[in-house]
């Protein structure tokens, strides 16, 4: 099992002592449930308390939620549906295709996934707060954990902003029984994430590693940011090319991070000791599960190529166009991708899909090419996903720790302000020379293109959340893009509020487009 950070010491603690469940619904009031008396007597009480608001992320990477729905929005991975497997209703191939309504199920599970984390903060920010009003927590230790607590609200609200835009904003727990919230601009909710992420970096801990691992500390909160300003165009109107620069220097100039000798040690199943993780999931096959690629993107008779204690679902894979665009000599493409013949756990046997539609047959064999997304997407098409390590004899949850933040995503967004600012895409030279070096390629040539960098960028960030926005601000979100091939309405760059959501709350408006 994985050393277990301080993060994890909190999360069990959390699991075993912590009686108040997170509501995922914005009417839901739970206030009347706080009893503080019988609850944050003392620090490690809530130290334990706080670990819920990390909990909330092990959904993250379990299959159809809101890390699904942003790659499948992208163009970078797919979901088809294969015959009577993977239909689901359609919900994954109309996100694929932006042809998304909001009556799909990954949608609102998304909404309530990221409320879900907005309350939970809400609701730790004020029990927090009473603690140190009576006396039980000193101030400087309440202030210090409050700090941490808005910087995960600021993530959550943050994966709103980018993604539906249009959302209510809610700071408060103790809100009415009959609490419906109306709908906050885009600008409203850009200022809220922006101006708690500066206020917080003034008291959050500049730390990294040890007892500070996967805990939000300034360094995420000045990474955040740097993604919020990459990004502020998109979501204002207005650039913020330098302001993206300045955060990602306060990451980078620190001397807290590097790039990790090998590309692949930022995702083997102990990664935690990775130079370039500033703010990541601790996942633990015991005590942190939910990450559970494998069975997402897997075919069944893969199961023996790892001694998988359960059989995986065979879903998930990469577009065609996506694998096309590394190099062979690209050592991300080989750590990145499963692909060709698949051979069981000692390296010889050959595996088999005894059902197979394939035209070559019944040897399992992934093919790079897909033929089509629906109906009869034939079982062994597409590339699987690599990147993170699959161990051997491993369960449906892995023990890799997730990168929300990474080191080298954080070094190109500097890359690509400083670029922008100055209107030189050259300038990116310096920024992508190392990280190419590491995967085995020579630098990119003088005369960079946007395209060029976005094509890079795309292919050291793979597979990590980030393809759908970053499509969506270099303007080729819309664009056709292999098995989708006529343009989406530009409206489509917005996920559409729930139909369960509106429902619920008449206060609500959909996004234009839907």
């Amino acid at each position: 099992m994985k050393k277990i950070t301080l993060v994890g010491k909190i999360v069990i603690a959390a699991l075993a002592v912590s009686p108040f469940n997170s509501c995922t619904n914005l009417d839901e009031n739970l206030y009347s449930q706080i009893e503080t008396e019988n609850f944050f007597r003392n620090e490690e009480e809530v130290k334990a308390a706080v670990g819920a608001a990390y909990t909330r992320l092990y959904g993250l990477m379990n299959h159809g939620n809101y890390f699904s729905t942003q790659e499948v929005n992208s163009n970078e991975i797919l979901i088809p549906q294969r015959g009577n497997d993977w239909f689901d209703g359609g919900q994954w191939i109309n996100t694929h295709l932006h042809t998304q309504t909001g009556i799909e199920d990954c949608y609102n599970n998304s909404w309530n996934f990221l409320y879900g984390g907005v309350n939970t903060c809400n609701r730790l920010i004020l029990q927090v707060g009473q603690a140190k009003d009576k006396g039980t927590l000193a101030s400087a230790t309440a202030d210090a954990y409050v700090s941490e607590l808005r910087g995960l609200r600021a993530l959550f609200y943050f994966w709103l902003l980018d993604s539906f835009g249009n959302v209510p904003l809610v700071d408060k727990f103790d809100v009415p029984a009959d609490f419906k919230p109306a709908t906050a601009s885009r600008q409203e909710v850009y200022n809220f994430v922006e101006n708690e992420l500066k206020a917080i970096s003034a008291t959050l801990p500049k730390q990294a590693g040890g007892a500070y691992y996967s805990r939000f500390t300034y360094y995420a909160a000045q990474a955040l940011l740097a993604k919020l300003y990459l990004n502020a165009e998109v979501y204002t109107g207005t650039a913020k090319w330098a302001e993206a620069a300045a955060a990602a220097d306060n990451v980078i100039a620190s001397g807290r991070f590097a790039a990790a000798r090998t590309y692949k040690e930022n995702f083997i199943t102990q990664n935690q000791g990775s130079p370039e993780m500033i703010l990541a999931i601790p996942y633990d096959k015991v005590f942190a599960k939910g990450f559970n690629l494998p069975q997402m993107t897997l075919h069944y008779a893969s199961q023996a190529t790892f001694n998988l204690q359960q059989q995986p679902w065979n879903g998930y894979c990469t577009a065609t166009d996506f694998y096309n665009s590394y190099a062979d000599t690209d050592q991300r493409k080989k750590d990145n991708f499963f692909v060709g013949a698949q051979k069981a756990s000692d390296g010889v046997t050959p595996l088999e899909d005894s059902s197979s539609d394939d035209p070559d047959g019944a040897p399992l064999n992934y093919t790079p090419e897909i033929n089509e997304l629906f109906p009869k997407c034939q079982r062994q098409a597409g590339a699987r996903i690599a990147k993170f390590e699959f161990e051997n004899g491993a369960t449906p949850d892995l023990s890799n720790d997730f990168p929300i933040l990474r080191f080298a995503d954080i070094w190109l967004v500097k890359a690509e302000a400083e670029a922008r600012a100055a209107g030189n895409w050259d300038l990116v030279l310096n920024y992508t020379q190392p990280l190419r070096e590491r995967a085995g390629l020579p630098n990119l040539s003088a005369g960079v293109t946007a395209d060029d960098f976005l094509a890079e960028r795309s292919r050291e960030i793979f597979y990590e959340g980030w393809r759908r926005s970053d499509l969506i601000r270099f303007g080729k979100f819309s664009e056709p893009k292999g098995l989708r091939t006529t343009a989406s309405a530009p409206e489509r760059a917005l996920w559409p509020i729930p139909k369960q959501q509106l429902n619920s709350n008449p206060n609500l408006d959909q996004n234009p487009g839907y």
